[in-house]
Parts: C-alpha cells; structure tokens; sequence
C-alpha cells in the first residue's frame, strides 16, 4: 500500500490509466472482429472499409505505446492479406 501523498496520487492515476488503457484495446479488438466479419462475408468494399477504422485504431493505440508497434504492424498485415486474398 502507498504510504506517502504522491505514491497514493500515482496510485490512482495508475489505475485510471489502466481502465483506459483497457477500454481503447476493447474498442481496437472490436474493431478488428468487424473487418473479420466483414472478411467472412467476402464483401470486398465493405472490408476495406473496415480495415480503414481498425488500422486508424491500431495505429493511435501503438503510437501511444498501449501496444507494441510490432504488434500493431502483425494485425494490419494478417488483416490486409486476407482482404487482398478475397478481393481476387
């Protein structure tokens, strides 16, 4: 447990951070099952598009280092080949 003034304030600050942090991964997870889902229906436009929101996403969350950069680049990159794999 914190025992000083600015360790309790770090404390709480930390856990905000944290809730926040968790909230914008959902919102990234949620965008990245879209362009899933849209990948499953074979809708090529409808994909892209998707794809568009969730990379914008990914692309925030590891510029603001809540993911790795490596990480951020693995999703665009599965994402991307299978839009290309179905728009042939």
């Amino acid at each position: 447990m914190a025992n000083t003034k600015q360790a309790r304030k770090r404390a709480r600050q930390a856990e905000n951070h944290r809730l926040h942090n968790a909230s914008q991964k959902s919102e990234m997870r949620t965008f990245i099952k879209n362009t899933r889902k849209a990948i499953a229906s074979g809708d090529a436009k409808l994909a892209q598009a998707a794809l568009a929101q969730a990379t914008s996403k990914v692309d925030t969350l590891a510029r603001k280092n809540i993911i790795h950069r490596n990480a951020a680049a693995r999703y665009k990159s599965r994402l991307t080949a299978r839009i290309k794999a179905i728009a042939k």
